[in-house]
């Protein structure tokens, strides 16, 4: 690890030690005698029973994951395109952008029950949830970076006769960038829950539909089992995004990185 890898972990010591005390108060208090076990399981009850019960766990979780990589891909590819439209013209954003902003509207656990009953427990209903989920947070951080590009970059452009799409493609994408990893890592968070909702809905498989099933069991140790395993996917997810980002944008946070120090 480098001298700067090892900066930047230490720079989450403070939330780390922070959740190990919440952890240690919660497994306490269960200790202490203040809840049944059976309500709340310990910290240790529930890592015993993601090991005890991991076989189960892990299928589940695979299905909840491939569920999340399709819907977040998706997104992403229809919220670059819903960006790219906004930014054409003024009128085709009056037209879109209140559209979007209705869509945020509707209600998952709603519209989750309807997808069930018109295309069935298959893939499909799964990934239009973690669609719905996903897609807002990066078409609007898209467009808003592409509104953002320097003028003076966008008057050089036209000075040079440059295209349309030459002046996208070559300054109003790569500025837009960095708000677009940004929209993306809060999709990236969204996207497991997304996954999550529309099984909980109804599925054959999946961590959301092996948690219902749990939780009417009574077996409360596995449905935090189960969540510990959503929350490490969730993570998981996040990490990734910002490991693309910085391989994509390694000007941006060079620069990012001096002027911190700069002002620290």
């Amino acid at each position: 690890m480098t001298l700067r890898g090892m900066y930047r972990f230490a720079g989450y010591g403070p939330a780390i030690l922070f959740s190990l005390a919440l952890l240690l108060l919660w497994e306490l208090y269960v200790r202490a005698g203040q809840i049944s076990p059976s309500v709340l399981p310990t910290p240790i009850s529930v890592l015993q029973a993601t090991w005890n019960n991991w076989d189960s766990i892990s299928v589940n979780a695979m299905q909840t994951l491939v569920e999340t990589v399709i819907g977040l891909a998706i997104a992403t590819l229809l919220g670059v395109v819903l960006a790219a439209l906004l930014n054409m013209s003024q009128w085709i954003r009056s037209a879109l952008y209140p559209l979007l902003i209705t869509s945020q509207t509707i209600p998952m656990l709603a519209l989750a029950p309807l997808l069930l009953i018109w295309l069935g427990y298959g893939l499909e209903p799964k990934v239009i949830v973690v669609v719905l989920y996903c897609f807002f947070p990066i078409a609007v951080a898209c467009a808003d970076g592409l509104l953002g590009t320097d003028p003076d970059l966008l008057r050089l452009m036209k000075s040079m006769k440059a295209s349309r799409w030459q002046t996208f493609w070559l300054v109003q994408l790569p500025s837009a960038l960095p708000s677009f990893f940004s929209g993306l890592r809060i999709a990236a968070t969204y996207s497991v829950t997304g996954a999550i909702v529309g099984e909980y809905v109804g599925a054959y498989q999946g961590l959301g539909i092996y948690m219902q099933n749990m939780a009417h069991s009574f077996a409360i140790a596995r449905v935090f089992a189960a969540i510990l395993v959503t929350t490490i996917l969730s993570l998981f997810l996040f990490g990734f995004v910002v490991l693309i980002e910085h391989i994509a944008l390694p000007w941006y946070h060079r620069s990012h990185s001096a002027f911190a120090q700069k002002i620290a």
